[in-house]
């Protein structure tokens, strides 16, 4: 059966999200995500180095409002040394622990994880001659800036590279997100908000992200009796690469028809994710999945 524990006593539910980059350090950033809903909320701030190493340095929390065990707040000293790569939403769960809350400053941690790789400190020689609009010039500091970018989806594969002389390409990007100015407060800012609504026997999943470069609003319909997801849409009204970036939006059809299970989450990374997909797309899809409590695959 398809639940979530956010819906228990009520048929909607909501949770928003705060992020911002500060330029704090001359070799790191203060990134700062405030996570909640209606019965919580609370604030992460961590400074990082950037691409490729992406340690934190320092992690400070704030309880801002609902149940939330204080003892989280010193144990998230524990992050000091983690890299945020493979294991770190381990590493986030280790530090918190079952304490009340936890689950909320993990996934304040992993929303900083991915606020770091939105900004860069590339020296200024690299951006004297940037050119606003230049998609290539972008696509090309792009790879220089994080070193984990190469594949991770469809616009930054071989594929996604080639179509840059074929078409028309728009890019919003800005030489700070790559070199920013010394002290430069929220030269990157994302908001993003989570939606379950049950009606009937219907389950529908909002969730939207709005930044410096992206622009989705993503929308799934589940049929709880069949257990399978009826509908799915995605509008991008911002993208890093409009008329690349628009290429792997369309894969959003293939999850009509796929069951809601427990694996559903591995499925979705070989549908829409990986080097043929979009990463911002299955990011916002396995986050709306979290929240839900899902049945065991059929045998």
């Amino acid at each position: 059966m398809i639940s979530s524990p956010f819906l228990d006593g009520r048929d909607r539910y909501e949770r928003s999200m705060e992020g911002w980059i500060d330029n704090s350090h001359a070799d790191a950033f203060t990134h700062t995500v405030r996570l909640g809903d209606d019965d919580v909320s609370i604030e992460l701030s961590a400074v990082c180095t950037p691409s490729p190493d992406y340690e934190v340095r320092t992690a400070t929390g704030r309880i801002l409002s609902g149940p939330v065990d204080p003892a989280l707040l010193p144990a998230l000293a524990g992050l000091r040394g983690a890299r945020m790569i493979g294991g770190f939403t381990r590493r986030l769960a280790e530090v918190t622990g079952a304490r009340a809350g936890g689950g909320l400053f993990v996934d304040a941690g992993v929303e900083i994880a991915r606020l770091a790789r939105q900004a860069a400190k590339l020296p200024a020689a690299a951006v004297a001659s940037f050119r606003p609009g230049d998609a290539g010039q972008c696509w090309e500091l792009d790879s220089t800036s994080w070193a984990d970018l190469p594949n991770s989806c469809f616009t930054y594969s071989a594929a996604g590279r080639a179509l840059l002389g074929t078409r028309p390409v728009t890019t919003p990007m800005v030489p700070e997100l790559y070199c920013p100015p010394a002290g430069a407060k929220r030269i990157f800012h994302r908001r993003k908000l989570a939606r379950l609504v049950r009606t009937g026997p219907r389950l529908d999943l909002f969730n939207a992200m709005h930044d410096n470069v992206h622009g989705f609003d993503v929308h799934y319909e589940v049929d709880l009796d069949r257990g399978r997801i009826a509908a799915a849409h995605s509008i991008t009204s911002r993208l890093p690469y409009r008329g690349i970036c628009d290429e792997p939006q369309r894969k959003i059809d293939a999850l009509i028809g796929e069951r809601v299970d427990a694996l559903l989450r591995r499925r979705i990374q070989g549908a829409i994710g990986g080097e043929g997909g979009c990463a911002q797309l299955y990011d916002l899809t396995a986050d709306l999945l979290r929240l839900l409590t899902l049945p065991e695959p059929a045998a």
